[in-house]
């Protein structure tokens, strides 16, 4: 090796060892968060459906392996009332005109979310932004099985956050997540709309790093 190539050589290993620990960033994390589950309406099929705001819970198991590589697998649940309305003509009119009149049923509900993401992360200091991209599974079951019936969905999510170490191994989670899927059907007497429809989750609660 000449003479010029060692400070070369002794400059790319003072870079790697610079730039490696920031990389390697592996860690399992596992977190307990409350949120808000806002929900828009729907129409379709002659019904407009309109899901109630709840609140709800949301445990994550989160694996990060460097800035790139970062998964976890969650599950939520919240209250999801259903509002079905429609417009219903009178049946018998004895002076015409008659205006139709609306109908309303409301089908109480839990929702049941399983979901698998992606999780890229940066980790500067003690604080570790991070976005959401995954699919799952959502689990709509009535209270009341009187005349309805439970509704499985894909769920498509999407969102980012914050986590912000307190303590050694603690830390508070700050995210927003967003999820898209078909309004369900839980009525056998109204059809669901069949439409797509969003609900907007702001989220926080607590990691552990284990």
């Amino acid at each position: 090796m000449t003479t010029q190539r060692i400070p070369a050589v002794f400059f790319l290993l003072a870079i790697a060892i610079a730039v490696v620990p920031s990389l390697v960033t592996a860690q399992t994390t596992v977190s307990a968060s409350i949120y808000g589950a806002f929900n828009g309406s729907t129409n379709g099929n002659g019904t407009q459906q309109s899901p109630a705001n709840q609140a709800g819970g949301l445990v994550e198991l989160r694996h990060t392996s460097n800035p790139i590589l970062g998964f976890e697998g969650t599950y939520s649940f919240n209250r999801a009332d259903q509002s079905y309305s429609r417009m219903v003509a009178v049946p018998v009119c004895p002076a015409p005109p008659c205006a139709p009149f609306i109908q309303t049923l409301h089908v109480p509900a839990n929702a049941h979310e399983i979901t698998a993401n992606w999780v890229p992360s940066v980790h500067i200091a003690n604080v570790r932004p991070f976005g959401v991209l995954g699919v799952g599974v959502l689990l709509n079951v009535p209270s009341n099985s009187s005349g309805s019936s439970t509704n499985t969905t894909p769920v498509y999510v999407y969102g980012a956050g914050l986590d912000w170490g307190l303590i050694p191994h603690i830390g508070l989670r700050l995210q927003y997540r967003g999820n898209l899927y078909k309004a369900p059907n839980l009525s056998q007497l109204y059809s669901s709309t069949d439409a797509f429809t969003h609900n907007a989750e702001p989220i926080i609660g607590i990691y552990f790093r284990l």
